[in-house]
């Protein structure tokens, strides 16, 4: 049977699998592939099955003899280097049982466990109690993916790695607003008869710039919590990821792109569909639907998403389309209220987020393909802890720090070869005030 730090070492490689992929479809200036978006559905397939895997092996390791060692001045024994067989030996075997040594150690006259300087990535401060140690890297990176298994919007995106070396990456992409009248914008192609003068054209290219901004998280963990090291692992496992995982995806609906991603609603490449004339305040109507979707490319149908904040529901329940002096419902199955609703529009997934404007607002429904949307991450999660924060509640507090940025690939809407309405990755429908 492999062990702990094998399997996590064939999740690394899964991971680094998936960044190849993406990073070889973004250099391309293109969208994923069928085969693609397969193949990662397929590796992150994988990837889920071994770290449930992981975390039943960890499970049945959680060691809690540290609870009982005698208190002793921090101290740091001096080794020798570590050969590799040692080096795993040396390593925590769970998150938990790293945090609760934190603890220890950051306590008055507390222990400090020699792993932590062996296995950690480095000390923010020499003492602990106002720095702490940096999460061991396995586990920074298993937290890293928790936060794209929590979040509904970010494993969607096309994400990529930033190296250890910068705090930036700028991606080549063709610079297009229109097909009207050229391709890639400015290849122009002719027929001319034989021996005519040819003339010549270029394509025209823009930069993409990603500059990594901080998400920072705070979690509170009680006294009583902290003496238990599998409690304090499952809770920093459900409440940091999860919360990490909400607010990129809100960064990806509405971001500023000051201090955080460029959200879709914020970009210039939106597309944004007019509501019908005499359209009542608060309402969506087959039409809106209709338009929304003629806006899509429509490469990008295969790959789209309907988002919508929960209280459109009524609305799509209620949605019907003119047929003669009366209608037929377009959203409800055959069945009618007696069956579950399919919860799709076009044979697309209807996805309720709380991200989402609420109903009337502009942004309150939006047709997506996240395939446009570039999301930048560098390493794994950075953590540290204090007791000092909220000590007179008895509570200690851990914080994560986690690198990214994000904004679509295209800087505006395209005007397609024919016609006149833009077309987008992105479609959401004005304000109906």
């Amino acid at each position: 049977m492999k062990t702990v730090p094998q399997y996590r070492k064939e999740i690394k490689d899964a991971m680094d699998l998936v960044s190849a992929i993406t990073a070889k479809a973004a250099t391309e200036n293109r969208d994923l592939t069928v085969d693609e978006v397969s193949g990662i559905n397929e590796i992150n397939a994988k990837i889920k099955q071994t770290q449930d895997m992981v975390a039943a092996l960890e499970d049945s390791e959680i060691l809690n003899a540290a609870m009982n060692a005698p208190a002793a001045p921090v101290t740091v024994e001096r080794r020798p280097a570590l050969s590799a067989v040692q080096a795993d030996k040396e390593k925590f075997k769970t998150i938990g049982e790293q945090l609760f040594a934190v603890v220890r150690a950051a306590q008055p006259g507390g222990h400090a466990d020699p792993r932590l300087f062996n296995a950690a990535t480095g000390l923010n401060e020499s003492t602990p109690s106002q720095g702490g140690f940096l999460v061991q890297q396995d586990f920074s990176n298993e937290l890293l993916q928790q936060v794209y298994q929590t979040g509904v919007l970010a494993p969607r995106c096309r994400r990529m790695q930033i190296s250890s070396n910068s705090n930036s990456i700028k991606i080549n992409g063709v610079d297009e607003t229109s097909r009207a009248s050229t391709r890639f914008g400015g290849v122009v192609g002719y027929w001319k008869d034989e021996a005519a003068l040819k003339t010549a054209s270029k394509p025209k290219f823009r930069q993409i710039e990603l500059n990594l901004k901080k998400l920072i998280g705070l979690c509170y963990a009680t006294d009583e919590l902290l003496q238990d090291a599998a409690a304090l692992e499952s809770f920093i496992r459900k409440a940091f990821p999860s919360e990490f995982g909400f607010l990129l995806d809100d960064a990806i609906i509405n971001g500023t792109g000051a201090g955080q991603p460029l959200g879709i609603l914020n970009a210039g490449c939106l597309v944004s569909v007019t509501k019908e004339g005499g359209q009542k305040a608060d309402t969506l109507v087959w039409e809106n639907v209709v338009k929304m979707y003629s806006r899509l490319f429509a490469q990008s149908r295969n790959n789209a998403v309907w988002l919508i904040n929960q209280n459109v529901e009524p609305q799509l329940m209620q949605m019907s389309m003119a047929v003669g002096t009366g209608g037929v419902p377009v959203y409800l199955p055959a069945g009618g209220a007696t069956a579950a609703p399919y919860a799709t529009l076009f044979g697309r997934p209807v996805i309720a987020i709380e991200q989402c404007q609420t109903l009337g607002d502009k942004g309150d429904i939006i047709f997506a393909d996240l395939g446009g949307y570039i999301l930048a991450e560098k390493g794994g999660i950075q953590a540290d802890m204090s007791i000092h924060v909220q000590f007179v509640y008895d509570e200690s507090v851990f914080r994560f720090v986690m690198r990214v940025d994000g904004q679509p690939e295209r800087a505006s809407a395209l005007t397609p070869y024919k016609g006149s309405d833009s077309l987008s990755h992105f479609v959401t429908l004005d304000a109906r005030a």
